[in-house]
């Protein structure tokens, strides 16, 4: 069986490298950082910002409540503090069903 190297997952990730993933400004992140209590990353030394996998998916959660779903920020923040599991666990489907759509259409294009 050949060897097979294991992906390296990094623990933190900086603002930089969110803004990029999620596609969103470090501005919006930093801004999110201050209305949400629920968003506190660690910052290093010299005050850099330091988020964890969990820190980036409650901004995942919080932009998909505020962009895609139309909340405003006190809208999002009640929701989240009445307990992110049911926002999570419905983000999540909405985000394999919009997986399942792209690979529907890939699919039909091909035929």
């Amino acid at each position: 069986m050949p060897y097979k190297e294991k992906e390296i997952e990094k623990l933190y990730y900086t603002i930089g490298e969110v803004s990029e993933m999620l596609g969103l400004n470090a501005s919006q992140i930093r801004y999110w950082e201050t209305e949400f209590g629920e968003l506190k990353p660690k910052k290093d030394r010299k005050g850099n910002r330091l988020f964890t996998k969990e820190d980036i998916e409650t901004i995942r959660l919080i932009h998909h409540l505020v962009k895609e779903k139309g909340f405003t920020i006190e809208g999002a923040k009640s929701k989240l503090k009445g307990g992110t599991d049911d926002a999570m666990k419905k983000m999540k489907l909405i985000e394999s069903l919009k997986k399942l759509r792209g690979f529907l259409e890939e699919l039909k294009e091909q035929l």
